[in-house]
């Protein structure tokens, strides 16, 4: 049986998890080798992950024949980069969120990717989760009626050490966390966001102001059609890894997340009165196993990937628009304008 040599870069805890899926879980795929900038770091995973192969340079990697595709996961900003560096070396690329860190970053990956004729899945791994495409089906039957309001909600539970935002390798809030929501509230919704407002908070926090991010975050998102939305985010919950999101129709609702009947529940870090994930690996384990072995089939079938370099374009945009709404306290657009929108969606027949 034919299987996919797939090169991966970036063995921290992401990578790691990436690279366990794909060396003992995955049969059609074959981990040939890992890279990290950090030597000793590549060179214990190896060894873990008992096989034969590591590198501190990525470009030294891309010179093996028998790896087919990369799956990147080194820090936000090198993202863009490595899928232009892995597209002139002919290999299919599957990139964790989020594509670039800023619009000119992302095209000029997407345009190395076009260039080269490789294929590029994006790591929203939410889509993959069966609780999250089970809502999805829901939604596509008809089931809801019309999407009228898209709420969604992601809590992680500990606060980052300051090092994390000392080292600026990662992107803020919006780009590293609340992007997940974002590319939820497109494909849920089967719309475009065109208009956001954020508002943000450091008050538990202040010193995280000095690196440019926030604690909390409150996007109010509008849609090309009429439809609008809500997403909230917060790096330091303390009772868990808490994710949710509804989506609200002309004739019901669909709930990812808890729901319960009773009138009070209380979470806090001594225990909660309901069962809450402790951390994102725990919540979405399927989900992550998921879409690797989907981005491994779709290289081996010839498939375009189902989360595509675009998806990873449109959700940047809305975080690019809730960055600039941030700092200007104001709304802003996102992408065109919602005539503009509007257009697209009409020529690609998503209008309703």
């Amino acid at each position: 049986m034919a299987k996919l040599g797939v090169g991966l870069l970036g063995v921290g805890e992401m990578g790691k998890r990436h690279a366990e899926n794909l060396r003992r879980l995955v049969p059609d795929a074959h981990l040939v080798a890992v890279a990290d900038v950090d030597a000793a770091r590549a060179r214990n995973a190896a060894t873990e992950l008992e096989i034969e192969h590591w590198y501190d340079n990525f470009e030294a990697m891309l010179e093996r024949r028998d790896i087919d595709a990369v799956l990147i996961a080194s820090p936000d900003r090198f993202h863009a980069r490595a899928i232009q560096t892995a597209a002139s070396a002919k290999k299919d690329i599957f990139c964790e969120k989020p594509l670039a860190l800023n619009l000119n970053d992302a095209h000029a990956a997407l345009d190395a990717v076009a260039r080269a004729g490789v294929r590029l899945q994006i790591g929203f791994m939410r889509r993959y989760d069966p609780a999250y495409a089970a809502a999805m089906k829901r939604v596509e039957a008809g089931e809801i009626g019309e999407p009228v309001v898209f709420k969604s909600i992601g809590r992680d539970k500990d606060a980052p050490p300051l090092a994390v935002y000392q080292s600026n390798v990662n992107g803020m809030l919006f780009y590293n966390n609340t992007i997940h929501d974002f590319d939820l509230a497109r494909w849920l919704m089967c719309d475009e966001v065109i208009e956001v407002q954020a508002y943000t908070t450091v008050a538990i926090r202040p010193e995280v102001a000095d690196y440019g991010d926030v604690v909390a975050s409150v996007v109010n998102l509008k849609y090309c059609h009429g439809a609008i939305g809500n997403v909230e985010s917060y790096v330091q919950a303390i009772y868990g890894y808490d994710v949710r999101t509804e989506i609200v129709g002309s004739k019901g609702s669909v709930f990812v997340g808890s729901l319960r009947q009773a009138p009070v529940a209380l979470l806090t870090s001594q225990g909660s009165s309901e069962p809450v994930a402790d951390q994102f690996l725990m919540r979405f384990a399927d989900a992550y196993l998921a879409e690797v072995r989907d981005f491994v089939q779709s290289m081996l079938a010839g498939r375009a990937p189902r989360v595509s370099g675009e998806d990873g374009l449109k959700a940047l945009e809305i975080a690019v628009a809730t960055e600039k709404s941030c700092l200007e306290s104001r709304p802003c657009q996102v992408g065109g304008t919602s005539a503009e929108h509007r257009a697209e969606a009409e020529i690609a027949g998503t209008g309703r």
